[in-house]
């Protein structure tokens, strides 16, 4: 509407109280660059797909404030780039390009629009006139066809058109979110996950028949997800995961009988099933404690067998052919590539090298597993950085989601400020995911209470190591690991943080219920109820209504194009800062969404960070 103030934000830097200048006495450590770090950071190799007849790879390699598609041959050599520019964007919110039956085309999603390009080069088409959702298109294994997924009055559908763009056709019919089309082999059903709007706790696979345009549920499981549907190549049998036992495991489904069998046992959750080419495993990921694994799950027994392990993420396992996989890896010590292994010999190959050289030269850490106990009993898994040489200072660093989790990732940043001393705590407070569905969902309803209590004890834990004083400790996080140091400033007793930097978060969960994109609106829905339900807990878990009890300064950085949590959020918060006088930083990007991605962005926000922390801490 004419005068929304969504529409009103313009960049902007503010400061009270605080020195912003550099430290002179301050020096990066040997070997340490802010540009060496955006270019490691930055610079992620990810979300690959085999071609059809396993000789070429196409991927999305961030680079050069863009995520473009690359296609590169198997066996490895210099990568091609296929698009010039798509627009940049987070892991989280991308999809695989998807090959064409024939090897001759890639599909792929951009700016809300599905586009189709030669794989061996060529200008893009795009295909649709309608909004589409962030997956890319799926394609009918007779070429026929492409599926994609559509928005359209605040739902979302399943539509088929052509190469060329024609009319679509409905496949999904609702009511609610109809995601992951995924055509069978014989191209006579597609399968899909459906959200209803009833349970948002809730998803499930349904069945689509082409022919005969009926589509039928393959689960229902009230208060439960279902994902990830996979057919066996003969197309017999649809693969999937869920949650119902309270870990994702393996479910089969027979399509001729209708029957349905759970596959494993395993404790731990999986994901990313894959056929194996002869239909007698599945190739999956298991989460061991934020390690992720390849295994493959005998489609008959539900035995389940290690492929490759590591302290490391394994990610997106593919058969390239009936010997071969392919598969992403990154561990606290090497950025995210593409590797080919041979699962007979484990013998594993590096296929790109995205990381600069310059990171050889640094000595970097592996993090420690810890936990420590809350308030009421909860243990709670962490990871814990230990500087060689302590400096006193800490940070306490909760992840975003909240429905996500702390792994063994590469953190470039993390390493940095380890690197400087300062010890690093990463805890998966309850709401956390990989430990099971009672813990996912032990923070419904307590937002920014229970969780923060939780930060709280994470903070405690440092206190009592020794080698960290007290009084020098930091809480620094994005998206919801950002609303958590908001809280954490304001609603502690105990003030137990000298300083905050809040990266793109909410202050006040119901005013971003209502400010912010669909998906985010129903994330809190789905945890927090709708507020006219819960306007109690809304009220407790915003901390912006305790702003008064701040006392110590805030960094706060958002991107103006940001949908999920609106820019107003770091609005209402600094607006609440000034009318109790209280220390902070603030500074917007123009350019960036939902992480602060660009390179320029991403220096002046860490460079900023670092002055903040250093006057602060140290």
């Amino acid at each position: 509407m004419p005068g929304d103030p969504k529409d009103q934000l313009a960049a902007k830097y503010e400061r009270n109280h605080w020195p912003a200048t550099p430290r002179p006495d301050l020096e990066p450590p040997d070997g340490w660059t802010l540009p060496m770090m955006a270019a490691a950071t930055l610079g992620r190799v990810r979300d690959h797909t085999p071609s059809p007849d396993g000789g070429r790879i196409a991927f999305i390699w961030d680079r050069d404030d863009h995520s473009n598609v690359y296609v590169m041959d198997a066996g490895g050599g210099w990568p091609r780039p296929i698009t010039f520019d798509r627009e940049v964007l987070p892991y989280w919110a991308d999809d695989p390009p998807q090959w064409s039956p024939d090897g001759a085309w890639l599909a792929y999603a951009n700016e809300g629009h599905a586009w189709v390009v030669p794989a061996s080069g060529g200008a893009p088409r795009k295909i649709t006139d309608f909004t589409t959702g962030g997956a890319s298109p799926r394609w009918l294994p007779d070429g026929s066809g492409l599926l994609v997924t559509v928005h359209h009055r605040e739902r979302s559908r399943i539509l088929m058109t052509d190469q060329e763009g024609s009319w679509p056709r409905p496949v999904s019919v609702g009511p609610g979110h109809d995601l992951s089309p995924t055509p069978s082999p014989a191209g006579r059903y597609v399968a899909y996950v459906h959200q209803p709007l009833d349970d948002l706790t809730q998803t499930d696979i349904m069945l689509a028949d082409l022919d005969s345009g009926d589509v039928r549920p393959v689960t229902d499981t009230p208060a439960r997800n279902n994902r990830q549907p996979c057919w066996s190549p003969d197309g017999s049998r649809l693969a999937y995961i869920s949650d119902r036992s309270g870990y994702y495991e393996l479910y089969v489904f027979d399509v001729a009988t209708g029957s349905e069998q759970r596959i494993t046992r395993a404790e731990h959750d999986l994901s990313h099933p894959a056929w194996s080419p002869d239909g007698r495993q599945v190739l999956c990921i298991i989460n061991h404690n934020g390690a992720f694994d390849i295994v493959t799950v005998d489609a008959g027994s539900g035995a389940v067998s290690d492929v490759r392990a590591a302290y490391g993420v394994h990610n997106r396992p593919r058969w390239l052919d009936a010997d071969t996989i392919t598969f992403e890896y990154e561990d606290p010590s090497h950025p995210p590539e593409l590797y080919r292994l041979d699962p007979a010999s484990g013998r594993a190959e590096q296929l790109t090298f995205a990381g600069p050289p310059a990171l050889d030269r640094l000595t970097l850490v592996a993090p420690e597993r810890v936990s420590y106990t809350s308030f009421d009993g909860f243990t709670i898994p962490a990871f814990l950085y230990r500087p060689a040489e302590p400096n006193g200072a800490a940070i306490l660093y909760p992840h975003g989601g909240p429905t996500s989790q702390y792994v063994l990732e590469f953190d470039l940043v993390a390493q940095y400020y380890v690197a400087k001393g300062y010890t690093w705590l990463a805890p998966n407070f309850r709401g956390s995911t990989g430990y099971g569905i009672e813990f996912t969902r032990a923070n419904f309803d307590v937002w920014g209470v229970d969780d923060l209590k939780d930060c709280l004890h994470g903070a405690d834990y440092l206190a009592d190591m020794g080698s960290v004083d007290p009084a020098r400790i930091a809480i620094f996080g994005a998206s919801y690991g950002s609303y958590m140091a908001v809280a954490a400033l304001a609603c502690d007793p105990e003030y137990r943080f000298a300083c905050g930097v809040a990266k793109y978060g909410d202050c006040n969960i119901l005013t971003s219920w209502a400010e912010g994109d669909q998906g985010g609106r129903e994330d809190l829905e789905r945890m927090m109820k709708h507020p006219s339900l819960n306007r109690a807990a809304y009220r407790a878990g915003s901390p912006v209504w305790q702003a008064a009890n701040i006392q110590k300064p805030l960094l706060i950085v958002h991107g103006l194009k940001d949908e999920i949590v609106h820019p107003l959020q770091s609005e209402e918060l600094v607006e609440a800062l000034k009318r109790h006088d209280k220390p902070f930083e603030y500074k917007t990007y123009p350019e960036d969404a939902h992480g602060i991605l660009h390179r320029a962005n991403w220096l002046d926000f860490q460079a900023r960070m670092e002055r903040f922390l250093d006057w602060h801490l140290l």
